[in-house]
């Protein structure tokens, strides 16, 4: 049987479903996570009085809806009519011939809803151009257009466009009705635990213990052991399957059929459904000019115009962010805004502590008075000029975007080389993402001092530690998801004035377990307006990112100027071990990143050229920055966590008495601290001359580099830590 719905029908049903999902959400999200293999599929609690309700909303979603829909292709083709069916939570879409052959309904068994006044001469083709499934995808209308609605997958968003305005009503009321059938939640909205009939026999064990003379009352003891310890057992499979259900939960890039039916999993995220290649769509309001700018990026993927590595894209994941998981949305670390999907979260902290005291500002140029004729070297600056985090903080704050290097892995397993050095390309600019508008310095860390930073919602274990006092080097070593990243850090610094120039010197490594490796070493950075004027940093010169296989990359970060408007640009491009170039990159350090197979060398950004695909694109800044103009995971990276100060060394930056006081707004105490610490940092020289040696790092004898020895982690797991100096504790000068 087949049901028309005109543009102008609507009944009850429709009006109380259009009217739940204005009030539950603008952006309705649909996720859910499969069962573990061999387990048996989740299913609903017991029947409750809204199970009628639910009874009809299944029969309804079981009706196959069908229709014409206008689809956005691209600038060059514009608005495009295409044949949607919805289906069992998949919708699907394929080009029409108009009078010709071809399909029209399906000849399923089963009721089909055509929506739309314009379907008697519209005939689709057999095979279908895109599916899309509803468990993994979002759905939202536009504000500023009564007929025009989005759906967001994790490889593409579609930009559709209805008739009138009673069919987008329609359709997104078959939308919700479908979700409400098709999501992975139960009648709670809740994934539960199945257990399957399995039972234990305790016969044999009770035949044997008769057989050796053992008395009932000890052999029913040690049956009610075995039973207890199965019970036990049976615990901790219910507890590692919710584990596995909530880390798929909070996963933005899940499943998705593509064209050719193959199925992906993607990676971990941060911020709600999104993708580099359309950005955050984290919103509900779009302004018509937004929609516009997203429409040529998001489109892409559209069978109309194919573009440059597109074909590979459908197969591993992207992700912008914010993360993934993690970064400065909402809750850094799992941004999954539906918390029933969620068995197991990481809360992080989205904004520091209010200040106890009220700041009071000082002049650079005061304290440089007050010092003349005084030994520079005991000229303790306040801690007016810091930020509440360390340099070895800092470190970690460059893996923000760390589910680049996550993508760069995956596009190597499937082959894709190009694209694996272009998202370490993205990697290595991210890192630059944060220092705009930072106005203090961070916390100097005495000899000795650590940081620790486990993000299992990103997948990354870092660790780093101050290896040596002169010159001063850092070293830091990081496992993520199919890779290592590691590097030391010293910096040398020239005055000239009004600024300051500081060149980083050392060398940073990304291994994959592939055993493809890639180098580079970091660019200039200058900071400007020391005296008078506006303080800002800018980062220039050029980076060459070195690979041990098939491809390199070089990438030039240009040099403000007084006249330029278009400030921090980064330009390069891929080359194979033959100097021909293979992919082209434009963007800037502190916005995003984006590839083409066009040349970037004359284009002042992305948008000037056509079918450029993004790469990367910097997270929403935090709601309460404050003065520091910390980003949102910024805030996360100091934070003691219930629990995390029992595990911490006595030498990691959290438990530093200064920082702390500053984070809390305790400046006066912060001060105090800041001058204890600095003078028993004189005593570092003395200490390093008598054979001071990193406790978890070692100096590598061919390249001189320090690289990562192991142990930490499972001292940390043992909570030994005997041989740590107490470095923030009081001392005897001597």
């Amino acid at each position: 049987m087949t049901q028309s719905t005109s543009g102008g029908g609507s009944g009850h049903g429709r009006g109380q479903w259009y009217g739940q999902y204005h009030h539950n959400s603008a952006l309705c999200c649909i996720s859910g996570a499969p069962p573990l293999p061999g387990d048996a599929p989740p299913t609903p609690e017991p029947a409750t009085a809204t199970a009628p309700a639910q009874a009809q909303g299944a029969a309804a979603a079981a009706v196959a809806v069908e229709g014409v829909l206008h689809k956005w292709t691209n600038y060059g083709r514009g608005w495009r009519e295409r044949w949607f069916s919805l289906r069992d939570g998949v919708l699907s879409y394929s080009k029409i011939r108009a009078g010709g052959p071809g399909g029209g309904p399906p000849d399923e068994d089963g009721e089909v809803r055509l929506i739309g006044a314009r379907i008697g001469g519209a005939r689709r083709t057999d095979k279908p151009a895109g599916v899309v499934s509803l468990k993994v995808s979002a759905f939202r209308e536009s504000k500023s257009d009564d007929k025009r609605f989005y759906i967001f997958s994790p490889t593409k968003t579609l930009h559709l466009k209805t008739d009138s305005k009673d069919d987008r009503v329609a359709w997104i009321e078959a939308l919700i009705l479908a979700r409400s059938v098709y999501s992975l939640r139960s009648v709670s909205g809740r994934v539960t635990f199945v257990q399957s009939d399995v039972s234990i026999s305790t016969a044999r064990l009770r035949d044997r213990m008769h057989q050796e003379g053992l008395n009932e009352n000890l052999i029913e003891e040690c049956e009610q052991i075995i039973l207890s310890e199965f019970s036990s057992y049976r615990k901790q499979l219910k507890r590692r399957y919710e584990d596995y259900l909530s880390l798929f939960g909070s996963c933005r890039h899940h499943f998705e059929e593509g064209k050719d039916g193959n199925i992906t999993q993607e990676g971990l995220t941060r911020n709600g459904f999104s993708s580099s290649r359309h950005g955050n769509f984290s919103e509900y309001s779009t302004t018509e000019s937004d929609e516009c700018e997203k429409n040529d990026d998001c489109e892409l993927t559209c069978e109309d115009e194919p573009t440059f590595f597109d074909s590979v894209d459908q197969f591993v994941g992207s992700d912008n962010s914010s993360s993934t998981m993690s970064s400065g949305q909402g809750v850094v670390g799992t941004q999954n805004q539906d918390s029933n999907n969620m068995l197991l979260q990481i809360r992080r902290r989205t904004r520091l502590p209010e200040p106890t005291e009220k700041e009071k500002g000082i002049s650079l140029w005061s304290i440089i008075k007050d010092s003349v004729g005084k030994d520079l070297t005991r000229v303790c600056l306040p801690v007016y000029f810091n930020e509440p985090l360390s340099s070895l903080q800092k470190c970690f704050e460059d893996l923000e975007y760390s589910y680049l290097l996550d993508q760069a892995y995956q596009y190597g397993k499937v082959g894709n080389s190009i694209m694996r050095i272009l998202k370490v390309a993205a990697f290595a600019v991210s890192g630059y993402a944060s220092s705009v508008a930072r106005p203090c310095k961070p916390f100097n860390p005495l000899l000795g001092e650590t940081y620790e930073a486990d993000y299992p919602d990103k997948g990354v274990r870092f660790f780093a530690e101050k290896v040596s006092h002169h010159p001063m080097l850092i070293a830091c070593h990081c496992e993520g998801k199919g890779w290592k990243f590691w590097g030391d850090s010293n910096l040398k610094s020239k005055f000239w004035g009004q600024s300051i120039q500081v060149d980083p010197v050392g060398t940073l490594t990304v291994e994959f377990d592939d055993g493809e490796i890639f180098q580079w070493s970091k660019v200039t950075t200058t900071i400007h307006n020391l005296i008078l004027g506006k303080l800002y940093c800018s980062h220039h010169g050029t980076m060459y990112i070195k690979g041990n296989r098939q491809y390199s990359c070089k990438l030039k970060f240009k040099e403000p100027s007084l006249l330029d408007r278009n400030p921090h640009l980064v330009q390069g491009f891929v080359e194979d071990n033959g100097g021909n170039k293979a992919s082209f990159l434009i963007g800037k350090w502190d916005e995003s990143m984006y590839y083409s197979n066009l040349d970037t060398s004359r284009a002042k950004s992305a948008d000037q050229l056509q079918g450029a695909s993004l790469l990367w694109e910097k997270n929403k800044p935090a709601p309460d920055p404050t003065r520091y103009n910390l980003s949102s995971f910024a805030i996360t990276l100091n934070e003691l966590t219930p629990g995390l100060q029992e595990k911490l060394p006595p030498t990691d930056s959290r438990l530093r008495p200064d920082q702390r006081h500053l984070e809390n707004g305790e400046y006066e105490k912060a001060n105090g601290e800041k001058l204890r610490l600095e003078r028993r940092q004189r005593m570092s020289t003395k200490l390093q001359d008598n054979g001071w040696k990193p406790r978890w790092f070692e100096q590598d004898s061919e390249d001189g580099t320090y690289r990562f020895k192991g142990g930490y982690w499972e001292t940390r797991d043992e909570g030994r830590w005997d041989g740590c100096l107490d470095i923030f504790g009081e001392f005897a000068e001597t």
